[in-house]
């Protein structure tokens, strides 16, 4: 994995590990998260656990989030990455994005926006 913050790489592992609970838990109780950019923001910790449960039902299995550059400065860390996963009707989905990260004192993720297609990803969801 590319070099990054350990709330950053937090987020990219649980992802691996398909672990809701540790995906959250790189974010700060008062967290929003823009999955994707252009949709209203999930806010807090809680929600965001929410979210990542209900992204997880939707496969078998969720293979994760790949990081594949992440470019720190100061505060932010932006990532290129690469998604994978099997429908439960076991039909592979790939997607990639760009996350961007805002990191708060304590170094949890303050806020993130994902910059991804979602019509690509929707296409392989109901073909």
């Amino acid at each position: 994995m590319p070099a990054m913050p350990a709330s950053v790489l937090r987020f990219f592992t649980a992802s691996h590990a398909a672990d809701a609970e540790a995906w959250a838990s790189a974010f700060a109780e008062d967290a929003l998260f823009h999955d994707p950019v252009g949709q209203p923001p999930i806010e807090g910790r809680e929600a965001i656990h929410a979210f990542f449960a209900d992204v997880l039902s939707g496969f078998s299995p969720f293979l994760g989030l790949t990081p594949l550059q992440a470019h720190t400065a100061g505060d932010a860390v932006a990532v290129a990455w690469h998604g994978s996963a099997l429908t439960t009707a076991g039909r592979p989905v790939s997607w990639s994005g760009i996350n961007v990260f805002e990191l708060d004192g304590q170094g949890l993720i303050s806020e993130a926006r994902a910059y991804f297609d979602q019509a690509v990803l929707r296409a392989q969801l109901t073909s």
